[in-house]
């Protein structure tokens, strides 16, 4: 007996249409529900805090003003902890990609002995979580005496990004021909010139990628600003808007205005490399 032969059925052109209009309207429902906290947000710091204890949270605003946000500024003292913030993270993040890239630069160009022990130390460094550090890492700074100093914040974050900065521009290195190096060393060039004329250029996307995630992550860290750093006129803005708990306790909309300041930073810089940061950061984690 013959049997019959199952064909692919094949999707018709209304199914195709059909099919992109669902997924359109998913994509505006997750959107929709990404964005409903943050539009909460931005309601509630533009409300008063006797509005809201009258009314509650979800009620429609009677007044809105942007009060808030300048007692958060200049009262709450939003504004020192954002430039210390800055002190922090700028020295930060030139150091870990600084040093990151000479290493993947020497990775790369020397073959050594230990050169795959020292690239498997920089993974391991990736792999390890960093809550168990805390103790180690909060010794150690007391011990080099600074603790309580801008330094201990710069100095850790530095050194513990420096494995995944490192991982990415060995990987993206790779790809640079060897031939380029190559021509500079018959040119008579040094290790340092080929480095800072060929090297650095050619991973500027990759350093823009890391630049944007190490700024978001050492901007927006809480708990090594909570282990390091006491004094209240030191703290990153992290740490700092946590104290408005205790001076502004039922100011809900004070406290929400200075979280919003805090992310703006961090807008801006996403914003200002976001063309490098899909490709950069994909080439530079799959290539090699």
């Amino acid at each position: 007996m013959s049997q019959a032969i199952d064909l692919p059925r094949t999707v018709t052109r209304e199914q195709k249409i059909r099919r992109v209009q669902w997924a359109v309207i998913v994509v505006w429902i997750g959107a929709i529900l990404w964005l409903f906290p943050l539009a909460g947000a931005l309601v509630t710091s533009l409300r008063s805090q006797e509005d809201i204890s009258a009314n509650g949270f979800w009620s429609i605003p009677q007044t809105l003003s942007l009060n808030n946000y300048q007692e958060a500024w200049g009262q709450a003292g939003i504004s020192n902890y954002l430039g210390n913030s800055f002190i922090i993270t700028l020295p930060a993040l030139f150091g870990m990609l600084f040093l990151s890239s000479m290493s993947a630069y020497a990775l790369i160009r020397f073959r050594f002995r230990l050169s795959r022990f020292f690239y498997f130390m920089f993974l391991a460094g990736m792999l390890l979580p960093f809550q168990i550090l805390m103790l180690p890492v909060f010794r150690l700074s007391n011990q080099l005496g600074v603790y309580d100093t801008y330094w201990a914040l710069i100095l850790f974050h530095t050194a513990f990004q420096l494995g995944f900065c490192t991982f990415v521009l060995r990987n993206f290195m790779r790809t640079i021909p060897v031939s380029l190096f190559e021509s500079a060393v018959i040119d008579g060039a040094g290790e340092f010139t080929i480095y800072r004329r060929i090297g650095l250029p050619l991973v500027v996307p990759a350093l823009a990628a890391l630049a944007t995630l190490e700024f978001t992550w050492v901007f927006n860290d809480y708990l090594w600003a909570l282990v390091l750093v006491s004094r209240n006129e030191l703290k990153p803005v992290t740490t700092g808007l946590s104290t408005l708990f205790g001076q502004y306790i039922n100011n809900w909309p004070l406290i929400v205005s200075g979280s919003l300041l805090a992310t703006v930073p961090t807008l801006i810089v996403f914003f200002a490399l976001q063309r490098y940061f899909i490709g950069g950061l994909t080439m530079g984690a799959t290539k090699g």
